[in-house]
């Protein structure tokens, strides 16, 4: 079997904040321009919504920035209609190789292909772009490589989740999660719900849920705000910020949402799926203050959100220098141009650093210019994004993931859900087996062999195996996977078919 191949001046991956101005910003530099994408449309996790097959003219409700989506989108789609862009939907990259030509991304379909239907495309959107059967044949489309001379990996991150006793019931989300089958769905995977862990996103999460018809119980928030005290400064520069947080404290005020600080759920209740959480107060480190524990009822969703991890397999395997962000997030380093340490490769948002849609359009921006020969961003748009990087930075200090989470687990709790490893085993093979990474930990307890290959916990076991702050090295270990999607057999032969034919040098 022979795969089909797209040649491009610039590979773009991902078609989110980043990816759509990336690609927008080298197709307009006058680069020939190919973008990969997990998903059926443009937008990304920040603007996903409603298939446009079933809602042609979605209005945003519920999106921040929709009107920069919009801009975004309609460069891209006049990009399209003239050539520039090939847009690749439905395709996840599984492997990515630099040779002498420059990159070779290997797809695989992640997705069906939607039944094509009537033309449809958000509001202001070209028209051009009706569906998501595109260039490369569609959502779904077949397994392909795509070859540039230069790669702008935009992957974005996932949710970051610590474990809790009970957290394996289902009726347990991720944060981001619950956000995406709202904005995806325009319905709710349950009716009472409990958001708990720490940071701004908890606040739209829950704000979409009420929007939405359901109850939120509460609203748990490890951290307080007098832990933005020493961060003023950074919080003034992006006031944006504050006008976004007045937006969600009215709607809280609107349905009568209660917002606990220094709160956290130290256990999930149920027998055959979630039922209640037992939550208490904590201290700034987030150790269990005694006597405060309190148990809310007829809870049937718990929404979890500790942040993000950035999606670094692509980076990682291509040899990119990396570094531990100020969240203990593993991130790759980049120049002013966003170029990483392997010379052609470019990277923007979340896996330089999670930031923030808004910086990752502007690193998009950056990154997408100088991958398509142009000058770099202009000196105010470089002021932004510096204002941008300091307000991420103080709300990892502000936010942090509380230093005795581990405390409120027993040996029993499971932490790697895929392969069923419980905190005793972890500890055990630390204190036993001196498994202090995670690499030690998948030889001695499978800890990350399952099927998320330790994107769910691997920052956890981290902490487990070396301490709250996990080394670059066990980081880079959970994130350096040989293949970043599953994959057929027949894909794999297919590189012996493609190397015949000097496709793969």
């Amino acid at each position: 079997m022979t795969a089909a191949s797209t040649h491009a001046d610039v590979a773009v991956v991902g078609a989110g904040p980043a990816g759509l101005a990336a690609a927008v910003a080298a197709a307009e530099a006058g680069a020939s321009v190919a973008v990969v994408d997990a998903a059926a449309q443009p937008g990304g996790q920040y603007w996903r919504h409603r298939p446009e097959t079933v809602v042609p003219e979605p209005d945003g409700h519920g999106h921040h920035d929709w009107s920069v989506y919009l801009d975004l989108r309609s460069r891209f789609d006049a990009a399209r209609a003239l050539g520039r862009i090939t847009y690749l939907p439905g395709r996840s990259v599984w492997m990515a190789q630099k040779d002498d030509g420059g990159f070779t991304l290997r797809t695989t379909p992640t997705i069906a292909s939607p039944a094509p239907v009537a033309p449809s495309r958000p509001q202001g959107a070209h028209p051009a772009d009706v569906t998501a059967q595109a260039e490369g044949g569609g959502a779904g489309a077949g397994a392909g490589a795509v070859s540039a001379r230069r790669l702008v990996l935009c992957t974005g991150g996932y949710d970051r989740q610590l474990p809790v006793p009970g957290w394996d019931l289902p009726g347990v989300m991720a944060a981001g999660g619950l956000q995406a089958f709202v904005k995806a769905n325009g319905s709710l995977p349950g009716r009472r719900f409990v958001i708990a862990g720490t940071g701004p996103f908890l606040l739209p999460v829950a704000a979409g849920i009420a929007a939405a018809g359901g109850i939120v119980v509460a609203v748990l928030e490890a951290s307080a705000p007098s832990a933005w005290l020493p961060h003023l400064k950074a919080a003034a520069g992006v006031p944006e910020k504050a006008l976004e947080g007045a937006a969600y404290a009215a709607v809280f005020a609107r349905h009568r949402i209660p917002y606990r600080t220094r709160s956290i759920v130290t256990e999930v209740l149920g027998s055959d799926r979630v039922e209640a959480v037992r939550t208490a107060r904590a201290d700034a480190d987030g150790r269990v203050l005694p006597g405060s524990e309190r148990v809310y009822e007829d809870v049937d969703v718990v929404g979890f959100g500790w942040g993000f991890t950035p999606q670094l397999e692509l980076p990682v395997s291509l040899g990119v220098r990396t570094r531990v962000d100020a969240d203990g997030s593993l991130v790759g380093v980049v120049d002013d141009r966003q170029e990483s340490s392997v010379p052609g490769l470019f990277l923007a948002g979340e896996v330089t650093g999670v930031g923030g849609a808004a910086l990752a359009v502007l690193e998009g921006f950056a990154a997408g210019s100088a991958a398509g020969g142009s000058s770099a961003l202009p000196a105010k748009a470089a002021a932004r994004a510096a204002r941008h990087r300091r307000f991420a930075r103080a709300m990892h200090e502000a936010h942090p993931v509380p230093a005795g989470w581990s405390d409120w687990l027993t040996p029993e709790t499971i932490v790697c859900r895929c392969e069923e490893v419980t905190a005793g085993e972890i500890v055990a093979a630390r204190s036993d087996l001196e498994a202090a990474d995670s690499r030690s930990l998948k030889s001695f307890t499978r800890t990350g062999m399952g099927w998320c290959q330790g994107r769910v916990c691997g920052f956890a076991a981290s902490c487990l195996a070396e301490g709250n702050q996990p080394s670059e090295t066990s980081l880079a270990a959970t994130a350096r996977r040989p293949l970043a999607a599953p994959v057929s057999l027949g894909e794999l032969a297919s590189l012996e078919d493609a190397a015949a034919e000097g496709a793969v040098h």
